[in-house]
């Protein structure tokens, strides 16, 4: 049988790994759905449920829209933020017809990072499969790299709690040029050794990183 549907169910276990050092993940969303839908897109516009996830963390709107289209979810398994070198383990149980895979997180703090998997072809042998997931830059905001609200469409990182005292002050900015506004791959940060000032917020021995940024393991069995 092709990848259009299963001779049987396949029930499956997904583990998202942070593999950088000072990065965190937000809320994740794990949505097993059919192929024709996607939640995003690279090379395309970000549309404003992805630029509510990417900028401020928020995957209400996301979640809606796969429970719209009948997908089978899991949202935040984690409960809560995924920090530097943890893993969290989501279980989905696709129906017949949801026969692809897609994952997404915000990447904190950042202006419009996200880690994401797009419609990935579910296998229909059982087994463990493993991937490495980039962060995409959603291109709805310049990456200043300052401290700002972290709302959808208002500049600025916003900054949890759990980071206050490790992201600094009175930047002047990275950039104020946005040169790509569709969802591509992320630059990384580029951050600096300045937390009073300096042109990012961000100090470059804690928060820089580099592609790939996440492992996904997917256990799938019948």
């Amino acid at each position: 049988m092709g990848v259009s549907g299963y001779s049987q169910a396949v029930d499956l276990e997904v583990s998202v790994q942070n593999l950088t050092q000072g990065i965190y993940f937000a809320p994740l969303l794990v949505t097993a759905h059919s192929p024709d839908q996607s939640l995003f897109e690279l090379g395309e516009e970000a549309s404003a449920e992805i630029q509510a996830m990417a900028e401020g963390g928020d995957i209400s709107g996301l979640e809606a829209i796969a429970d719209a289209i009948s997908a089978n979810t899991s949202a935040n398994p984690n409960e809560g933020p995924l920090g530097p070198a943890e893993s969290t383990t989501a279980m989905v149980y696709p129906d017949e017809g949801n026969t692809v895979l897609s994952i997404v997180g915000m990447i904190v703090p950042s202006n419009d990072g996200f880690i994401g998997l797009d419609n990935w072809t579910i296998p229909e042998e059982p087994g463990t499969y493993t991937l490495y997931l980039n962060g995409y830059d959603a291109g709805t905001e310049v990456n200043d790299e300052v401290r700002g609200s972290g709302m959808p469409g208002e500049p600025g990182l916003g900054v949890p709690p759990f980071l206050e005292d490790k992201v600094g002050f009175n930047a002047t900015g990275v950039t104020s040029t946005l040169s790509n506004n569709y969802i591509h791959v992320h630059p990384g940060s580029l951050g600096d050794d300045d937390l009073e000032g300096g042109v990012s917020d961000l100090d470059n021995a804690v928060f820089r990183w580099l592609n790939p940024v996440a492992k996904v393991t997917i256990v799938v069995t019948e």
